[in-house]
């Protein structure tokens, strides 16, 4: 679609690639309508840095974050003639001290926007790789349901705390479940994790979230993009707003698999999309300065023909 609220680049995030700018080229060549800017808050202890990041000091993270916001400010005005950036950043949430954190990040920087995403479950990071998804499911003692219940417990905590305009991938907590044959997935079998994740939809809703369609989903092997249709079909029941993102991690990367979205979009019944703008359109209400407005017939908008998606 013309927009996508969930970016990265390998300028200001060590396990993507590219310079900013060239994400931004890349989505006025794909004729997007906002391009939404994303980078990672900065992590504040030493032992929450990833391996890409050896060498390198939470105070440098620090510094690369301003950096980034500062490039973005630069890149607004640079293009404004030709696409809307939003800038934003995308939560990282390992302690409590993450949350206050990033509120007085967001009012530091005066950002757009927010990407309510959970990478980790008591300190254990989720999404890095295969083995280390193992690991967390080896700390639960091999119950997935508790796994999976206390992964939508601490989102919910995030959802309270920040209030982000954008969550993302909601169920993130399945990235690596599917390659495990035969293992029972604890959001079609536990009642219990289902209301918790219910809860958690209902809760976004009530503040006026929006839940992003994130296609990066595909790359890992999933069926479909985040959430998965069912937790999407949850969502949408309850009248929940929708947008989608690539979750691009540079140039490469933008729009990515945005032409398998069509079909998606289509067999789900998603006609109609929401998006973050600071400017015009039909709004639906307004999130920390940010206006929410609306896409209507989504699928029919001249974005996917210029791209060559039927």
């Amino acid at each position: 679609m013309p927009f996508t609220f969930h970016t990265h680049s390998g300028q200001f995030c060590k396990h993507a690639s590219g310079k900013l700018e060239d994400v931004v080229k890349q989505a006025v060549a794909h004729k997007m309508l906002v391009l939404g800017l994303s980078e990672h808050v900065p992590r504040s202890r030493t032992q929450d840095l990833y391996p890409e990041e050896e060498g390198l000091t939470p105070a440098d993270l620090h510094t690369t974050f301003a950096d980034y916001v500062a490039e973005a400010r630069r890149l607004r005005a640079k293009y404004a003639g030709q696409i809307e950036i939003m800038i934003g950043a995308e939560t990282e949430y390992i302690t409590g001290d993450s949350l206050e954190e990033t509120k007085m990040l967001r009012l530091q920087f005066d950002l757009d926007y927010i990407v309510g995403s959970l990478h980790h479950i008591d300190e254990m990071a989720l999404d890095f790789s295969q083995e280390g998804y193992a690991d967390i499911v080896q700390r639960f003692g091999g119950d997935r349901t508790a796994m999976f219940k206390r992964y939508f417990e601490q989102q919910y905590e995030l959802l309270q705390a920040l209030k982000p305009e954008v969550v993302g991938h909601f169920d993130l907590v399945r990235i690596f479940h599917p390659y495990d044959d035969g293992v029972a997935d604890p959001l079609c079998e536990s009642d219990e994790v289902r209301r918790l994740a219910v809860r958690n939809i209902e809760y976004a809703i009530g503040y006026g979230a929006i839940f992003e369609i994130n296609t990066r989903a595909w790359k890992k092997g999933l069926r479909d993009a985040y959430p998965q249709r069912d937790m999407l079909g949850e969502i949408l029941e309850r009248g929940g707003r929708v947008t989608i993102s690539d979750d691009s991690h540079g140039p490469g990367d933008v729009c990515m698999h945005y032409s398998r979205l069509l079909g998606y979009l289509r067999e789900m019944g998603v006609d109609r999309l929401h998006y973050l703008s600071r400017g015009g359109g039909a709004s639906e209400g307004s999130s920390s300065g940010s206006r929410v407005c609306v896409l209507e017939k989504a699928s029919e908008h001249e974005f996917w023909a210029a791209n060559g998606i039927a």
